[in-house]
């Protein structure tokens, strides 16, 4: 199983990996509660997803992106633990790494799970930072235990085409699990268990979401049909 981006071109999907295609849950204006998966789409061993956000057959390459789309990847594939701030708390601690965040909003849900971290000190509480936590489809945000041990889901290897319904945009490709993402130029980016891909094409951290499909209302137009 793995995931190959093409120069300028799509993502190449091997390893007969599930998709699918998941909303958000309204918590309290723009801000999720959950995510739900409402569609599985019918993929065989190996399947090509867009990444220039032109395809008229979305989620799914159409060769849109051979008009002249620039998939330059900028991102320089620094180690997760190497940029994310780190904030104490009493039981866990919270590893923060910004340029990754993908606007998910799971994270601003009450006080900020960044002022949550702090100070809960109970398991009920300590249930719904992890629920916040686990819901950031691209890992910016991951709790560590006092040994500096990971506390992560155990997620299945499969890919989520996510939907911003609440902000009525569509947003990344979340990729879980640990699934392997070979750049263009050759080396494999590290493996985590929460990523998120960019598939508006105007990301400036490419191949990674940066939240831009937000500021471009970038739509999918077979999610959001007029």
């Amino acid at each position: 199983m793995k995931i190959k981006i093409v120069k300028n071109g799509p993502y190449i999907v091997e390893g007969n990996i599930p998709l699918y295609r998941e909303v958000m849950t309204k918590y309290k204006m723009i801000i999720p509660e959950n995510w739900e998966k409402v569609e599985k789409f019918k993929t065989g061993e190996r399947y090509a997803l867009c990444r220039c956000g032109l395809s008229g057959d979305k989620p799914f390459c159409d060769g849109s992106h051979q008009a002249g789309f620039d998939g330059e990847e900028t991102a320089d594939n620094t180690p997760f633990i190497k940029i994310a701030k780190q904030y104490r708390g009493k039981i866990y601690d919270l590893l923060d790494a910004k340029p990754l965040c993908a606007s998910a909003r799971f994270c601003l849900k009450g006080k900020g799970v960044w002022k949550q971290i702090k100070e809960v000190e109970n398991e009920e509480k300590l249930n719904d930072i992890k629920k916040e936590v686990w819901n950031c489809p691209s890992g910016r945000l991951v709790l560590i235990d006092k040994s500096g041990n990971s506390v992560e889901p155990e997620l299945e290897k499969e890919i989520s085409i996510l939907e911003d319904n609440l902000a009525g945009v569509s947003s990344a490709i979340w990729v879980k699990g640990g699934i392997p993402i070979q750049s263009s130029k050759g080396f494999v980016y590290e493996v985590r268990n929460r990523i998120t891909l960019c598939r508006c094409g105007k990301s400036a951290n490419k191949p990674f979401c940066d939240g831009t499909h937000v500021k471009i209302r970038f739509k999918d137009e077979t999610y959001f049909k007029e």
